[in-house]
């Protein structure tokens, strides 16, 4: 393979994905670098499911949708309600043979713009230089844990990211630090794998378990494509109403099959609480709750979600100094380039200026059209369409 290129996508899960073969159907010569879909593959229970439907997809041309592929499998989508993660991961290798997305496997440990072109640093050493570079780092990157964390011994605390086996705390006590679809989704995988008790604790109100709509979502992201720069625009009130109406459906109300898997007899919640201190034996951990309540765990598990800070994404680290950044976000154009020309960023890391939703997979395709058409000066003109 050539050691340069026109763009360089660093990453290789869903916003990689969409963003590379969209620049590929423009014409632009693009490598992809990264480990296909690694963070699913290894930091995601092999039975956990999905929360979005069939209607969520990676293509910006809106042809290899994951409703195609189903179609294209002879699958019908009504009988994968809800969507097993492994049935996804097949729509994202379907995705990219349709696309012909070669991937480079090796990893990018290091990005430097010595001129007008970036230098890619592989982990073997040798290097790919390319005009422009977009990277999208995962949430694997970005962990977000109460200072506390440090307290219980690394053998006896996990985040979420990285229990995906659960044989192991057969038989555990096991508290869960967090209240979203996550913490009660490993309460419900644990007592799947025997855990004889689990603990979820959290400082907002009991969630409620119902069917929910995420439709709402779709007239936010076509407003990214049609009004650039959309987000940016609103005022302080509107953004702060469109995060509460996100949080209440997708944060405060989970999903109802996981009521029937997470029995009171073994799951308890403690709502409005937090911990306020620990104590650790040789055998085990004691979190003090502030309403009084002290429980003993074999295993902490951090359910405490994500928090950007650009400085943690290590390929970066060479480049971070010339990036401007606010509360660990990277400040980017309606066009999602960063302040140093020719790096662009997607992702998570882009919510604080296109919105909540480009922290989920409903974002790929939208975020792919505006970087490439900013890419190619299209500014808000249609693109590849």
């Amino acid at each position: 393979m050539p050691d340069r290129t026109d763009l360089l996508v660093v990453g290789a899960g869903p916003y990689a994905y969409s963003a590379a073969a969209f620049a590929r159907d423009n014409g632009i010569e693009t490598r992809i670098v990264g480990r296909p879909m690694a963070f699913w593959r290894n930091q995601m229970p092999a039975d956990m499911f999905l929360r979005s439907g069939p209607d969520w997809h990676l293509d910006a041309r809106g042809e290899h949708t994951f409703e195609a592929f189903f179609e294209d499998r002879g699958l019908r989508p009504a009988d994968f309600d809800p969507i097993p993660v492994a049935v996804f991961l097949e729509y994202t290798d379907w995705f990219r043979d349709c696309k012909g997305l070669d991937l480079d496997e090796r990893l990018v440990t290091g990005l430097t713009k010595p001129n007008s072109g970036f230098v890619a640093t592989l982990d073997d050493g040798t290097t790919i230089t390319a005009d422009k570079v977009l990277a999208a780092p995962g949430v694997g990157s970005f962990l977000n844990l109460p200072e506390w964390y440090a307290d219980v011994p690394p053998a006896r605390r996990s985040h979420t990211s990285d229990l995906v086996s659960f044989d192991s705390l057969a038989g555990a006590r096991v508290v869960i630090i967090g209240g979203r679809q996550s913490a009660y989704e490993w309460a419900a995988l644990l007592t799947d794998h025997g855990a004889e008790h689990v603990d979820v604790v959290h400082r907002h109100s009991t969630p409620n378990f119902a069917k929910v709509s995420w439709h709402f979502v779709d007239q936010y992201v076509d407003q990214t494509l049609t009004h650039r720069g959309w987000w940016r625009g609103l005022s302080p009130e509107r953004q702060r109403a469109i995060a509460s109406e996100f949080w209440q459906v997708g944060r405060l109300t989970l999903e109802p099959w996981l009521v029937p898997r997470i029995p009171d007899t073994v799951v308890t919640s403690h709502p409005g609480c937090a911990v306020v201190g620990t104590a650790v034996s040789e055998h085990d951990v004691t979190l003090t709750l502030s309403n009084g309540k002290a429980l003993t765990a074999d295993h902490v598990v951090f359910a405490s979600g994500y928090r950007a800070d650009l400085a943690r994404v290590q390929y970066l680290s060479g480049l971070v100094d010339r990036v401007s950044v606010t509360e660990g976000f990277p400040d980017l154009t309606e066009g999602l380039e960063t302040s140093l020309a020719g790096l662009y960023l997607t992702g998570f890391a882009a919510t604080r200026d296109f919105g909540p939703f480009y922290g989920f997979t409903k974002g790929c395709p939208s975020a792919a059209h505006i970087a490439v058409t900013d890419m190619m000066g299209g500014g808000g003109e249609e693109v590849g369409g």
